[in-house]
């Protein structure tokens, strides 16, 4: 499977589930915008993603898998053992869809004005930090008395680290969160985080 990716981007996220699942993967690094590269190949982007954004999943038989929760889920569930996928039908499973959903919808989509568009202004980027506040103290209060956000380390954490991760980025003071600023530094030592980490390092120098 190949993997279009961007560091520093959701992309990350399928990267270390990946990782966590050993799964082979070769990565295609992307230069996003508005001319968005395959840069190894220095090909258009949007003939295969045609928005133009990461992460984009191309199977074995050529197959393109869009969108960063359906390609966590795809991932997760090819190795249903190693239990990154809650099992099909259970609760845990709609609990896990539940953390995927506010990832998605209420976390990573308000970071995204701040972190990634500088051309919509300051009123956004001063709304994005006031609507955060609420969003991560909920994460903070989760994570009061757990490890992961489920039972055991889920493709919902994966996606939590990667997006919950540019707060720091932004330099966004964590101290009223403590929980999940520790969750954040248990999560930093992880294998699969820091080899995706290496990884995507080491394919930029190449």
């Amino acid at each position: 499977m190949k993997l279009y990716y961007t560091p520093h981007t959701c992309s990350f996220a399928p990267h270390i589930v990946a990782r966590e699942l050993g799964l082979p993967l070769e990565l295609r690094r992307v230069r996003l915008g508005a001319e968005a590269r395959i840069l190894a190949e220095d090909r258009d982007y949007r003939e295969l993603s045609p928005l133009g954004y990461v992460p984009l999943l191309q199977l074995d038989d050529g197959r393109l898998l869009r969108e960063g929760v359906a390609i966590l889920r795809y991932l997760g569930d090819q190795n249903p053992e190693a239990g990154l996928s809650a099992p099909l039908g259970s609760f845990e499973r709609a609990e896990q869809d539940q953390w995927l959903t506010f990832v998605n919808s209420e976390l990573h989509k308000t970071f995204s004005p701040w972190l990634f568009h500088p051309e919509y202004g300051e009123a956004p980027v001063r709304i994005a930090g006031e609507r955060l506040q609420p969003r991560l103290a909920l994460v903070d209060r989760h994570l009061e008395s757990r490890e992961f956000l489920g039972e055991r380390f889920g493709i919902a954490d994966a996606y939590l680290y990667t997006v919950a991760g540019w707060a720091r980025l932004l330099k966004l003071d964590l101290a009223p969160y403590p929980h999940l600023a520790a969750y954040l530094a248990r999560l930093d030592q992880r294998p699969s985080v820091r080899e995706a980490l290496r990884a995507e390092r080491e394919d930029g120098r190449s």
